[in-house]
């Protein structure tokens, strides 16, 4: 049978899918992550896949390593790659509701990603149902803290990935349908400002801001911006009484660069903005760092094959490199061929517009599927 003929139907996947969207699961809540990773643990175990729960660490929920049946097991094969944590807070839901309008579906992570995992696992049940077998052992990896630079899981994506045929990445399609099959460098830097406190109304002027001396360095940081290397200041954390002068304010920088040069550019332009002004001292340290993935000539079998197969489906499938990260940089850039962003069509995401169209679920569905039996 060919799989591109396989029963998918995106209104019942749709079902299917909302139980996980109703399951909020922001990154730095690790119960909400861990009952998301059981709620998936459970279906894949439905269709057949021998599940198991690895517990989280540093903080962060639960990952989940499911190995569906193959007389070659435990040979290289095919591994997919998604992350179960979003952005959005628990409570979201009350902003940002489960709906359907206009044949597009709303809600907190459905694009990025879980809409992408579950066409996955749609697909591999339905090849089952089949009777079908790929020709290569398909692991899936689901993992809690992608959003935050997968600080915890890094190691583990790369042991999974490490001598497989491929990775699949099921994040959500780029703007015009695409796949991804490069992704540029992602580095993430921790300030600090500590400055002198005292009184805000009786001894200002014995003061030093540690908040003002933070707001200058963010208009330095975010003007270093290049075509090629990008600054932008997300987070920002400080004072407590509006009373008393700051002693201290952190903020986290995330910066994007296309090429390894570009990045070492941006470090050592960030690292030369430490020192002390006026009493404030100022600190930069490096975080979590998506290194640079260029395709090689596996990724860009790999991309052929697909868009062979989206053209059978009817569709045509682009490809380019992104900024924006995803564990897809690890795998990349380890060497294992790698197809990322072909998970669904949508809009908004990471915000509380975030929308799938319904309709590319089935269609990602054949997609997947069609990979799945034709990787060799």
């Amino acid at each position: 049978m060919n799989p591109l003929n396989l029963p998918f139907d995106s209104d019942a996947m749709l079902e299917g899918l909302r139980p996980w969207i109703e399951c909020e699961s922001p990154t730095w809540d690790a119960g909400a992550v861990s009952r998301m990773m059981a709620l998936a643990a459970r279906d894949l175990a439905d269709a057949g896949a021998e599940v198991e729960t690895i517990p989280g660490t540093g903080g962060f929920g639960d990952s989940l390593r499911a190995s569906f049946p193959h007389p070659d097991r435990g040979r290289p094969g095919i591994l997919v790659s998604g992350h179960m944590d979003t952005v959005h807070p628990v409570g979201t839901l009350e902003k940002l509701p489960f709906r359907v309008e206009d044949r597009l579906a709303y809600g907190p992570g459905i694009m990025d990603m879980k809409g992408g995992n579950y066409v996955m696992l749609e697909a591999m049940r339905q090849i089952l149902r089949a009777g079908l077998q790929t020709p290569l052992p398909v692991t899936f990896l689901f993992t809690p803290d992608e959003e935050v630079g997968t600080p915890a899981t890094r190691g583990l994506i790369e042991d999974a990935a490490r001598g497989q045929r491929a990775v699949l990445v099921p994040e959500p399609a780029s703007a015009d349908g695409g796949a991804v099959i490069g992704r540029y460098a992602i580095a993430r830097f921790e300030l600090l400002t500590e400055g002198r406190p005292s009184h805000a109304g009786w001894a200002l002027k014995d003061g030093r801001s540690a908040i003002a001396a933070m707001a200058r360095k963010i208009l330095e940081i975010e003007a270093m911006t290049t075509e090629d290397c990008t600054f932008s200041v997300g987070v920002i954390h400080a004072g407590q009484w509006v009373n008393c002068v700051s002693s201290e304010c952190r903020a986290e920088v995330l910066s994007m660069a296309k090429t390894q040069a570009d990045l070492d550019r941006g470090v050592a332009a960030m690292e030369a903005l430490q020192g002390e002004a006026d009493g404030v001292a100022f600190t930069v340290t490096r975080g979590v760092t998506r290194p640079v993935w260029e395709p090689g000539p596996g990724t860009m079998q790999l991309y052929d094959l697909a868009k062979g197969l989206a053209a059978d489906i009817g569709f045509q499938l682009g490809c380019g490199s992104a900024g924006g990260g995803s564990d897809g940089n690890f795998t990349g850039a380890m060497g294992v061929p790698t197809l990322d962003s072909i998970g669904v069509r949508g809009k908004g995401l990471h915000t509380l517009t975030e929308h799938i169209e319904i309709d590319s679920l089935a269609e990602r569905a054949r997609l997947a599927a069609g990979l799945l039996m034709n990787i060799r």
